[in-house]
């Protein structure tokens, strides 16, 4: 994997990206809120060698730090495809965990031309039908709760309740301690993000994916509401949902074999690996 940096007035958004072969897609994978790049670490060993694969450390997050915290979900689109352009990837398909699958929407929010393929890993819709009034208030009213609590309980409660293995909570444990000594700047990042959220869905814009697209969601997920949006996600659109067994937050962690599986059936199917230059 070649690392490249993106430099923005906020502050310099790092990634990684190996291209094997420009004329297949490649497999953009966009981790969640306060995880970074290692949250794809079993996708990335498992795809690197079959297809071109990209993942960043968000704005904001991990080696992407220190980044005002000033942008929207759509400025992180519109930076998403700077970047992605820079590296020539001309067949994009988001794989977006949690904050990631909201990215891929207003992604293709704005740029439906350019998305080839949409995979949701524990997200949820953007549409603003699906979110009740208090929930989208409660978004916009985390930060105080972040500060209440001491950092042991975030931590506890940021790794037992996103996962259900013991790998997926250990790896969630390391990518937390990015954070260590520095509650308050967690604290802010994570209520940043919710809030960005809660206003691309007050927007209320379509957030129509017109193309292939996937829900992956594990049966265990305890985050918020994700298993109800998911449901009611998949039963409104059609869009084809799998669900993980004894995976939670982060199925892609706690089941890797089966989602990575998932992820290669749906380019199998809908993408040709050997049809090189063809108009997907």
């Amino acid at each position: 994997m070649r690392k490249g940096i993106c430099e923005t007035a906020s502050g310099g958004i790092h990634y990684w990206v190996n291209i094997i072969d420009p004329y297949k897609v490649t497999l953009v994978f966009l981790p969640g809120l306060t995880a970074d790049h290692r949250l794809f670490e079993k996708q990335i060993e498992y795809f690197k060698d079959k297809y071109n694969v990209f993942v960043w450390d968000a704005p904001g997050h991990a080696a992407s730090r220190p980044f005002e915290l000033d942008f929207s979900l759509f400025d992180k689109a519109e930076w998403l495809k700077g970047i992605l352009e820079r590296e020539e990837v001309a067949k994009p398909i988001i794989v977006g965990q949690s904050m990631g699958g909201y990215l891929g929407q207003a992604f293709a929010q704005l740029y439906p031309e350019k998305l080839q393929g949409f995979i949701s890993i524990d997200s949820a819709p953007l549409q603003r039908k699906y979110m009740t009034s208090m929930e989208l208030w409660a978004l916009k009213k985390l930060e105080w709760m972040y500060l209440l609590y001491p950092w042991k309980f975030l931590l506890k409660h940021g790794t037992e309740g996103v996962a259900e293995s013991e790998y997926g909570r250990r790896l969630m444990r390391e990518i937390m301690m990015v954070y260590d000594g520095d509650k308050r700047g967690y604290a802010k990042l994570a209520a940043h993000g919710y809030k960005i959220i809660a206003e691309a869905v007050e927007k209320n814009l379509p957030y129509t994916i017109k193309c292939p697209s996937l829900l992956i969601c594990g049966d265990k997920d305890k985050a918020g509401y994700t298993r109800r949006y998911n449901k009611a996600w998949h039963e409104n659109t059609g869009i084809p949902l799998e669900w993980i067994k004894d995976a939670g937050h982060n199925s892609n962690t706690d089941k890797p074999e089966i989602v990575n599986k998932v992820i290669e059936d749906f380019v199998k199917k809908h993408f040709d690996k050997d049809c090189a230059g063809c108009d997907f």
